[in-house]
């Protein structure tokens, strides 16, 4: 089945919706911060500077785009990647902004 004009590829879509996920710089500070492995709440609000609402809210966009997994210990919750991909479009656009 060739893609209409109005109904892009399925990869395509997939793309787009992944890099809508990445559209916040809140976002991409808790993926630059997760690129150095698992962090809990806590930690990712004194990383960023915003707060703990702000960061929670942010991850369950994260979670639902299936780019966060969360991993209970105890009565803490830990967030990390879930695959290094998603760290390294981040890192690389940080990296060419920078240029």
């Amino acid at each position: 089945m060739i893609a209409s004009r109005d109904d892009p590829a399925p990869d395509l879509q997939a793309a787009s919706e992944l890099l809508r996920a990445l559209a916040s710089p809140v976002r991409m500070g808790i993926i630059k911060e997760l690129a150095d492995g698992g962090r809990r709440v806590y930690e990712l609000v004194t990383a960023l500077g915003v707060t703990q609402p702000l960061v929670s809210q942010h991850l369950r966009i994260l979670r639902a785009s299936r780019i966060v997994v969360s991993h209970r210990e105890a009565r803490e919750i830990t967030y990390s990647l879930v695959d290094d991909h998603v760290a390294h479009i981040v890192l690389d656009a940080i990296r060419h902004t920078q240029e």
